[in-house]
């Protein structure tokens, strides 16, 4: 039986595996100055950076809906696949439970996986996915075993440069966000339980790629030999760079992978941030 895997795009992943033959990324919907665009598709990343830094009004995303998950399962059940569809965390989004109602109403071999995670983290479960299509003989319901099976090795740490972003989104408190930006504090986050939580703070963007490498390294007893790495930026590309040398000087991973923030997550954290994940 042959193997579709689909991901919603609050799951950020690299071009490599976005461009795999077995792969479809279904989009959220990004209203923007009242019109409407369907993220990845009408837009790149690099566009979208551009209209967040010149927006005056913060763009809002929309989940997935029933109907767009729906068409999906059914044309791929049709052409006779199995279907892996994984999907940001069902504790941001109501995305997860579109797919579970989708999947209900479609006939055929359809596992919808909640990966509690967004951007870099969810793109783990995702890269872990298509790895075990390409080389391995398991069905899809082992798929999603062994994607079970690496939620403890899941790990994302993430810094936004500018807290305004989560200021004008609800997620912090005017006065945080002032005093932040003023005195040039960087919160580094990370997801637990499925939510967004500040873990730490640096002073200035110079510490900021550092501190992101000392993070990883502490969450993984200092041995990623085994494990997959993959950084990501925004619009920040100098700020990566540091980041980029930074990893290739301490860390030895299996392999590491580079992808962007999208518009998913950079909505709420601005176009300039830094991220690093890692699993199994």
């Amino acid at each position: 039986m042959k193997i579709k895997i689909l991901s919603d795009s609050m799951c950020d992943i690299p071009e490599e595996i976005k461009q795999k033959d077995f792969f479809d990324m279904i989009p959220l919907t990004i209203s923007i100055n009242g019109k409407e665009y369907k993220d990845g598709i009408d837009f790149t990343k690099q566009e979208f950076y551009h209209v967040l830094e010149s927006s005056k009004t913060l763009p809002k995303t929309s989940q997935v809906t029933y109907i767009q998950f729906k068409e999906a399962f059914e044309k791929y059940v049709n052409e006779g696949y199995d279907v892996i569809c994984l999907t940001g965390s069902s504790k941001t989004s109501g995305t997860y439970q579109s797919a579970m109602m989708a999947q209900n109403d479609v006939s055929g071999n359809i596992y919808v996986f909640d990966t509690l995670f967004l951007s870099l983290g969810s793109g783990q479960y995702v890269i872990k996915a298509c790895e075990l299509v390409e080389n391995s003989d398991l069905c899809a319901d082992e798929i999603v075993d062994k994607l079970e099976d690496i939620r403890e090795s899941v790990n994302l740490f993430f810094v936004p440069f500018t807290l305004d972003y989560l200021k004008e989104s609800g997620r912090l408190p005017s006065v945080v966000s002032f005093v932040g930006n003023m005195l040039n504090i960087k919160p580094i986050c990370t997801m637990e339980d499925g939510k967004n939580k500040i873990v730490t703070k640096v002073r200035g963007a110079k510490q900021v790629a550092s501190k992101l490498v000392d993070m990883i390294l502490e969450a993984n007893d200092h041995d990623l030999e085994s494990k997959v790495l993959t950084i990501g930026y925004g619009s920040n590309e100098s700020d990566f760079e540091k980041l980029k040398e930074e990893v290739a000087k301490r860390i030895k991973a299996k392999e590491v992978f580079i992808t962007r923030g999208g518009s998913c997550i950079c909505a709420h954290t601005g176009p300039q941030i830094l991220a690093i994940s890692s699993s199994n």
